[in-house]
């Protein structure tokens, strides 16, 4: 999905101001660049996925210091090159490190069911489940402890102890690929 550098920051403005789909939008804009330059340095599709996660997770918590006379996917890879580093050293030693991410959390309000919501409460519970079941177990999830569980994101960051902006944008990329899934892309 291609987007001119106006309507990026456009996105971005809405994001700042708590719009969830502006970065739904950011998110599926720039999904396939940041995988595929993670994917480039890993070769293994989880761990450039998790990285991808961390990396969206990292920007939109600091979406307000992003300067946009840069190319906001510049800005983008050079978080996902970063978070990169970081993991690399962090297999390279088995030391106890201490995370860097500072774990504070944005605020993405809901205003209505997004259209990936709509597909989901569609479906009847067995299909459902069997579409849920193509997912990746990581992706299962963070859907099973939102939607089945009702957990809130701050629940089911310290049931997987992890950050609530990775809960977030795992559940966000979640959503999206259930919904491909379900739409039978």
């Amino acid at each position: 999905m291609k987007e001119s550098k106006d309507n990026i920051n456009k996105q971005i403005e809405k994001a700042i101001n708590g719009n969830q789909n502006a970065y739904k939008t950011l998110l599926n804009t720039h999904w396939v660049s940041v995988y595929n330059f993670l994917f480039e340095k890993t070769k293994n599709t989880d761990e450039a996925e998790d990285i991808t996660i961390k990396t969206f997770a990292k920007a939109f918590d600091k979406l307000t210091t992003y300067n946009n006379k840069y190319v906001f996917k510049t800005w983008l890879i050079t978080i996902a090159k970063n978070i990169y580093i970081d993991h690399l050293r962090k297999h390279k030693t088995e030391t106890i490190s201490i995370t860097k991410e500072d774990n504070s959390v944005f605020d993405i309000y809901d205003d209505s069911p997004s259209i990936e919501d709509k597909i989901i409460t569609e479906q009847n519970l067995a299909q459902l489940l069997a579409y849920i079941k193509k997912l990746k177990w990581h992706y299962q999830e963070v859907i099973q402890l939102r939607y089945f569980q009702e957990m809130s994101y701050k629940e089911i960051a310290k049931e997987l102890d992890q950050p609530m902006n990775n809960v977030k944008v795992k559940l966000l990329r979640a959503r999206k690929l259930l919904a491909e899934i379900i739409r039978g892309k």
